[in-house]
């Protein structure tokens, strides 16, 4: 892909809640690789939205939080809708969408590997990266929890997903409106991978680095598990 179709063509999706620490140097170096950045605040009450128009990323506000899910869902809508607009009159050629967290877990400059990964297939694929290969810098509870968590998680898609916790994504726009149900909160990130399958999109795993950071996991131990489980027993019973 040239460097014009990198940056035209390409939009990106950052979810954020009191991230002001982080989501500036993450909104900048984001709007190095791509056009278009945007940013949905989901119901901050810190300096989150401002520190992201600063870095010049559009940004979207949640009046209240609603959950990660929601605040991807937004950002989905915005470009698909965007996609169908004009601006200065040149309509928004957006192609795919990529998701990134705003906490600095996702190196933004490891975009390229999505779009590399890209124009090597062919028919529908979603794009997902993958931190398994090299594990040294996980915590070792959530090595295992992620190691559980996606052999299950595979089996219900019918396709093997090395790293489904991984919330770095890529996906063809032509998917999103599939993608505008679904859970509202961190589930949110496993029935997306269930619902591309079952619509026929093949999974590919994009090796990406593992990245922490000072930042606490906004993740409810025991209520984003009983979600889990809940979602997975569902879709298990519908079978496929």
């Amino acid at each position: 892909m040239t460097e014009t179709t990198l940056r035209s063509q390409i939009a990106a999706v950052i979810p954020a809640y009191q991230d002001e620490k982080h989501i500036g140097d993450i909104a900048r170096r984001t709007r190095e690789r791509l056009d278009h950045v945007l940013v949905v605040d989901d119901g901050s009450t810190d300096h989150t939205a401002q520190r992201a128009r600063e870095a010049g990323a559009e940004v979207i506000v949640h009046a209240q939080n609603q959950g990660k899910g929601e605040a991807i869902k937004t950002g989905l809508s915005h470009w698909l809708g965007a996609a169908n607009q004009s601006s200065g009159g040149q309509d928004r050629q957006i192609t795919w969408v990529i998701l990134l967290d705003s906490d600095g877990q996702h190196l933004p400059e490891e975009i390229d590997r999505f779009l590399l990964a890209a124009a090597s297939v062919t028919g529908p694929t979603f794009f997902i990266g993958n931190r398994m290969n090299n594990v040294a810098g996980m915590p070792f509870i959530r090595h295992v929890v992620n190691r559980f968590m996606s052999n299950q998680i595979s089996r219900v898609c019918g396709q093997t997903i090395p790293d489904t916790q991984c919330g770095y994504r890529m996906l063809d726009r032509r998917l999103i409106p599939g993608m505008l149900g679904g859970g509202h909160r961190f589930d949110y990130d496993t029935e997306a991978l269930i619902i591309a399958s079952r619509t026929g999109y093949r999974i590919e795993s994009v090796p990406i680095t593992t990245v922490y950071t000072d930042q606490v996991s906004k993740i409810h131990p025991v209520r984003d598990a009983l979600r889990f489980f809940k979602l997975m027993r569902r879709y298990k019973a519908v079978g496929r």
